[in-house]
């Protein structure tokens, strides 16, 4: 997937001038362009030495820290959108840190490699875990701790009263609306705390 094409996709969701906290926010891409062209501020939050560098050489502010160690030092409602891009499969305690989103902004936008999308189905049928390019390692080197499907994360999210305002998946940047759980390799979804 062409990686600028994502970045303005996911973008379209967030309120021009936003305060956004970025979790996992690699080399502070989608910040550079949420400050550039939306008017939004705010940090990233990342652990790798290198993202962290290249978020300092293009002006994205980030702290670095290990997310699985959880958002305290962030007061309740402080961002205005926090955004959990590709990271949630990778977190030990992804339900806390679901959680955590919410409390730290009044809104959500995450997004993950889709397990239930066709052709990940047709590698099951046929007795293999699915290597794609949304999913790209073998089942032994992966560093996705866990898979999860739009059905699995409704109901994560119901579990824990968490509202979906909008869902749909991404195909090559494209937004998928119409059965999104077979047709697209990502899900997004845009999620706030129910009172």
């Amino acid at each position: 997937m062409n990686k600028l094409a994502f970045i303005k996709c996911i973008a379209q969701l967030i309120p021009p001038k936003s305060r956004v906290l970025d979790l996992g926010c690699g080399d502070g891409a989608l910040l550079s362009y949420l400050q550039e062209y939306r008017g939004c501020s705010g940090y990233g939050v990342e652990i790798d030495d290198q993202n962290v560098l290249a978020c300092v050489k293009t002006d994205v502010q980030v702290i670095q820290l290990n997310l699985d160690e959880g958002l305290k030092m962030f007061e309740d409602q402080s961002f205005d959108v926090v955004l959990q891009i590709d990271t949630l499969q990778h977190l030990r305690n992804a339900e806390t840190m679901l959680l955590e989103t919410i409390r730290v902004g009044r809104l959500g936008i995450v997004t993950f490699p889709n397990f239930a999308h066709w052709p990940n189905r047709l590698s099951i049928l046929a007795g293999r875990m699915p290597v794609t390019k949304r999913l790209p390692y073998q089942w032994y080197d992966t560093p996705n701790i866990r898979v999860g499907t739009f059905a699995d994360f409704g109901g994560l999210a119901n579990k824990n009263n968490i509202r979906i305002l909008d869902s749909f998946g991404v195909k090559n940047a494209e937004q998928i609306r119409i059965f999104p759980n077979l047709r697209a390799p990502t899900a997004v979804f845009k999620i706030e705390k129910t009172n």
